[in-house]
């Protein structure tokens, strides 16, 4: 009997994977309106084949390179160097901002990482409340963003942010407004929001699947045409 119910609970199980898999499908956004598409990746998505994701006219990848004041992604330096060998066109990084460490600190840690390779987007930092404090103030966390931006921009880089609907009414719509903005949304428009804002990037699935690796991938687009998208990178780098 014991056997009988594990094998049904197993079962259930299956069939509720299977559900999650089939029922949470990414929107399906206009090649017209959106024609550019790319990927962002870190260790969580494991080895990753870039010459097959190359196959299938991807414009750009993002890639984790750091955490905190000392965190580096394992894959970083794998993931840039098969990226660059595709023949990928565009590579992004980003650094996940903490809110409980120094913020110049944070960023040498991210501008280490990138010695001896060309990033085509500005430096992205990856701003959110998961896994952060939620008893530091708002001001405290201002002032370490600052701290690092102030050190990115003084080595000749320029920066972006990454952030969701909570991070971008908290943190980015009064006090970082002019930076390039990568919002991440499950709605179209993004966040729901009818009030006139600026967003470059929009990470608008974490429920992707590419032939290239086992794991979802976080689905992302630009907004405007491939002349646009041409001109905000000649104009938004280093």
């Amino acid at each position: 009997m014991a056997i009988v119910l594990a094998i049904a609970l197993l079962g259930a199980i299956g069939i509720y994977h299977i559900y999650i898999r089939t029922s949470s499908s990414p929107l399906e956004l206009s090649r017209e309106r959106y024609p550019i598409s790319g990927f962002d990746f870190s260790a969580h998505n494991g080895f990753i084949d870039f010459q097959r994701l190359a196959q299938d006219s991807i414009d750009f990848v993002i890639l984790k390179a750091t955490e905190g004041t000392t965190f580096k992604d394992s894959r970083f330096n794998s993931n840039y160097r098969n990226a660059r060998k595709a023949g990928i066109p565009v590579i992004g990084a980003y650094h996940f901002f903490r809110f409980d460490t120094d913020g110049e600190m944070q960023a040498i840690n991210f501008i280490n990482s990138l010695q001896g390779k060309t990033i085509d987007m500005p430096l992205i930092i990856d701003l959110e409340e998961w896994t952060n404090p939620r008893d530091i103030y708002t001001s405290e966390v201002l002032g370490r963003l600052n701290s690092m931006i102030r050190y990115i921009e003084s080595n000749g880089y320029t920066v972006m942010f990454y952030t969701n609907k909570d991070g971008y009414q908290r943190f980015i719509r009064e006090y970082f407004a002019d930076y390039p903005l990568w919002i991440c949304s499950f709605t179209d428009p993004p966040l729901g929001m009818t009030e006139n804002y600026e967003w470059q990037l929009w990470q608008y699935s974490h429920r992707g699947w590419v032939s290239a690796c086992n794991t979802s991938v976080d689905l992302n687009t630009f907004n405007g045409s491939r002349q646009e998208w041409e001109q905000w990178l000649r104009s938004s780098t280093f």
